[in-house]
């Protein structure tokens, strides 16, 4: 297990590889390999631990009754998901957890993480902690995808995303963690009417986009405040 590359993430940051590597026996960690599209974990089951992301990326999906697929969200390498479940071990997942793309998952105990062990690692605290800051960074999220997801109009939830964007890179210039496949699933929007939207607002000057690569312009701030 790489010990330093642990120790940069959010879960550990602050702890040194030799705390880190003394606690994963304790926490009875396991690493795990995925195939791309394989699922994780799959709606209906239980978890009685959570995952951090070593390698490549895992998307949290939600499937409705008729087949439709809504992506809660991507985790890339560092982060963990399934943690809220873990912390209620009979509560069932209403989501499927799929590898995006091959991947290698660390599982964490969360009952060993919540109880501190009979060494009395003072790591444990420390974890508690941040588990609790995730917790509620992911919540703060999860709010922010309502917001965008509130707008009737496609045009609407794309400003409402994009705009956020901005604030949060600081800048009129930023990049996107999806594909456009993605980004639909997220604003649950059809692609093609997604993709005609950008190309349209792209004509009328209030955007230029490149992939995942987007500028702003000031027409379009204007066109938001409106």
């Amino acid at each position: 297990m790489n010990a330093v590359f642990l120790s940069q993430t959010a879960l550990f940051a602050g702890n040194s590889p030799n705390e880190i590597e003394s606690t994963l026996s304790c926490l009875g960690c396991q690493k795990k390999h995925y195939k791309k599209g394989s699922i994780i974990c799959s709606a209906g089951s239980c978890m009685d631990a959570f995952g951090m992301v070593l390698t490549g990326q895992v998307s949290i999906e939600y499937h409705d009754f008729w087949g439709n697929r809504t992506v809660m969200a991507v985790v890339g390498q560092g982060q963990i998901f399934g943690e809220t479940y873990a912390c209620m071990p009979q509560e069932p997942l209403m989501v499927d957890v799929v590898a995006h793309t091959e991947a290698q998952v660390l599982w964490l105990k969360v009952q060993r993480m919540l109880h501190i062990c009979d060494h009395h690692c003072p790591i444990h605290s420390q974890l508690i902690d941040r588990l609790l800051m995730i917790l509620a960074r992911k919540n703060l999220n999860l709010s922010h995808k309502i917001s965008h997801t509130t707008p009737k109009s496609i045009r609407g939830r794309l400003l409402s995303y994009l705009s956020h964007q901005a604030t949060q890179h600081g800048n009129n210039q930023f990049s996107i963690p999806f594909d456009r496949q993605q980004l639909a699933d997220y604003l649950n929007v059809d692609r093609s009417a997604l993709s005609n939207e950008l190309s349209k607002m792209q004509r009328e000057g209030l955007l230029n986009y490149h992939k995942n690569q987007f500028t702003l312009h000031r027409k379009m701030m204007e066109h938001f405040c409106d």
